[in-house]
């Protein structure tokens, strides 16, 4: 008779492996759509796991799939992003970045790690109904990996009927998660804004149209836009974080630009957003005899969660840390995250894992960052769990 399964047991007794894994991944970084070694390295686990493997989706996506020994009809999806930033690690530990300008500051490499872990345990002991794909995904950071795979025909290929992710959270303390049932990250669009006036002397400003007046204007008044259009209960953000203009001290100039980013939870308020900022920026410069012009560039959706997988993730993390340690709906966050786009072509959950609090953990995107190893068992531990629960 085969013992049951214990996922905590068998992570844990997977730790020291794990780790090797991880920091190996973490001193070798590689950017979007670069994670060759990376995507290699995981083909090459997955295989001599067993695994059917498929290599090259969206460029160096991999996806293993593992059958369940029961049958079901259940095709769960779970993935991991591979991929580091184009960032200079500033840590000084054996395992810090070899690769000048490229480091694993958002935790890509415990993610990956973590999947790479469920899949051994899984492979292991399959005692489960249904199939399991285990998608490892280039590119997150701000290059749409995901939509790539989907395009490369992810979902056609593979008969995924539900897909999850999970990402770590600084702040959220060791041992916990978080689960929001609705959305949990926000769609990010960028702009420019371009007001063109008549430049002139400095020191004769009734015989010119001042553009940066214009400007100025139009930052202020782009304030108003989410306090004043957005329900006081939903979430959004305008900010110009750049601004050009002008190359001389007695010189009022005929151009400037502006320049930032659009973030909201909801896929209406995004549109209403942007057509609210297009309508006062070309507004506020006719009330000046200027004009002005926006341009989008459109960035990831929101990422919103199914609220019945969303439950079945809170069932899962609470039975393996206790309600206590588990945040359900918690505020979600105004970053980006191209799971995204999975999610609006199956139904499945995005979640938080604790990273450490303030005293353990360094902010993600931050140069003195890295992956706490400790939550490694942990993470493999809830993937294991999750297809237990999900594939019964």
């Amino acid at each position: 008779m085969t013992a049951k399964l214990d996922p905590i047991a068998a992570s844990h007794a997977l730790h020291a492996d794990m780790q090797q894994w991880r920091r190996d991944i973490h001193q070798h970084p590689e950017i979007a759509y670069e994670e060759f070694r990376t995507s290699a390295q995981v083909a090459a686990r997955l295989q001599a796991l067993g695994l059917e493997v498929h290599t090259g989706i969206g460029e160096t996506g991999v996806v293993g799939v593992l059958h369940g020994k029961q049958p079901g009809a259940k095709h769960i999806g779970l993935r991991a992003d591979m991929d580091a930033l184009p960032l200079t690690e500033l840590n000084t530990f054996a395992h810090a970045s070899c690769h000048h300008g490229k480091m694993h500051g958002c935790g890509h490499d415990g993610h990956t790690t973590m999947l790479l872990g469920a899949a051994t345990i899984l492979a292991q002991h399959p005692d489960f109904a249904g199939t399991v794909y285990f998608i490892f995904q280039p590119a997150e950071e701000s290059n749409a990996g995901a939509k790539r795979m989907i395009e490369a025909g992810l979902f056609e290929r593979f008969p995924i009927t539900e897909v999850y992710g999970m990402h770590n959270w600084p702040g959220i303390p060791t041992g916990q998660f978080a689960v929001h049932s609705g959305a949990v990250m926000a769609s990010t669009d960028s702009f420019d804004i371009e007001i063109q006036a008549q430049g002139g002397h400095a020191a004769m400003p009734d015989t010119v149209i001042d553009p940066v007046l214009v400007a100025g204007h139009i930052i202020t008044a782009t304030q108003s836009i989410v306090a004043r259009n957005l329900k006081p209960t939903s979430g959004g953000v305008i900010s110009i974080t750049k601004m050009q203009g002008g190359s001389a001290y007695n010189v009022i100039p005929e151009t400037v630009s502006l320049h930032g980013t659009i973030r909201s939870l909801d896929p209406q308020d995004r549109a209403l957003l942007k057509q609210r900022l297009q309508h006062l920026v070309e507004h506020t410069a006719q009330a000046f005899a200027a004009s002005a012009s926006v341009r989008f560039m459109e960035g990831y959706p929101a990422t919103i969660n199914h609220s019945s997988n969303a439950e079945a993730c809170y069932q899962v993390t609470t039975a393996l840390v206790g309600e206590a340690c588990v945040q359900w709906n918690p505020p979600p966050s105004m970053g980006a995250e191209d799971f995204a786009y999975m999610l609006q072509h199956r139904p499945g959950a995005y979640i938080w894992i604790g990273n450490g609090d303030a005293t353990e953990s360094r902010a993600l995107h931050n140069p003195y960052y890295d992956f706490n190893d400790n939550i490694l068992p942990l993470g493999a531990s809830y993937w294991v769990r999750l297809v237990q629960h999900l594939c019964r």
